[in-house]
Order: structure tokens, then C-alpha cells, then sequence
């Protein structure tokens, strides 16, 4: 059997892996055994392939590592119109408690609205920005 043909079927063993448990580094190492692939068909010696497969597969993988940190600040699935459709939905607020909460009836309930950090607890409409288990978290519109 080729060099080139085995870093193939190592390459497939892992994007088969990949498929079965949902994590995207085996894919990235998948890629690594790609490039080794490529390389035994270019004929580099066996420590360059080896080389080329460490180097793909670990740039690969802390390139991702890198993106999902990035990543992690943004909002919360629980901040998402597109999971959840009260986000954007506007209530009218006519007195809040000193302890920076209201309760409010929206969509025939009733509901505890919270203030986002930094507004001020006055009176009028606002919009919910994110839902915290039974609670609206609001901001003033």
C-alpha cells in the first residue's frame, strides 16, 4: 500500500469519527492527514509528511480554539430572536419595584420583568432583550 493512501484512509477514519461524536477538532486533524496526503503525492519523505500533518493539524486546531474564544463573547442563544420570539417584543411598564423588578402581564400571564444593567427603573415602554428561565429582561426603548 502508497504512503499517500494511508494518510487517505487515516483521513477518512477520522471524518467517520467526527460524524459520530459532533466535534469539529477531528475534522481539523482530518485536514492535517490531507495535507500529509498531498504531500506524499508530491513526494516528500515520510518525516516531511509527518511534519506537514502535525503542523495543518495543529494550526487547524488552535485556529478554531482561537475563533470559538472570540466568539464567546457574543450574545447568548437566550438573547437570540431567531430561539426565542419574544426578544424585541415591547411591554408597557408602570411601576417597578425598589429592587429594580416589575411585574407585568404579557402574553396572558403574568411575568417578572428585570432590568438590563445600567437602565434606570422609570416608567413607560420597553423591550425585551433576552429571557432569563420566567423572567423578561428588559431595556427602555
Amino acid at each position: 500500500m502508497d504512503v499517500s493512501t494511508a494518510w487517505w484512509i487515516g483521513a477518512g477514519i477520522l471524518l467517520a469519527l467526527e460524524m459520530t461524536t459532533g466535534t469539529i477538532y477531528l475534522l481539523m486533524l482530518a485536514l492535517g492527514m490531507a495535507a500529509a496526503a498531498l504531500s506524499a503525492h508530491a513526494g516528500w519523505s515520510l518525516s516531511g509528511q509527518i511534519t506537514v500533518a502535525s503542523v495543518v493539524g495543529l494550526v487547524a486546531v488552535l485556529g478554531w480554539h482561537l475563533l470559538r474564544l472570540r466568539q464567546r463573547g457574543a450574545r447568548p442563544a437566550r438573547a437570540e430572536r431567531s430561539v426565542n420570539l419574544d426578544i424585541g417584543e415591547e411591554l408597557q411598564i408602570d411601576a417597578w419595584s425598589p429592587g429594580g423588578q416589575a411585574s407585568v402581564r404579557y402574553r396572558g400571564a403574568q411575568w417578572t420583568a428585570v432590568l438590563r444593567a445600567g437602565q434606570l427603573a422609570e416608567p413607560g415602554r420597553y423591550r425585551v432583550v433576552e429571557l432569563s428561565g420566567n423572567r423578561l429582561i428588559v431595556e427602555k426603548i
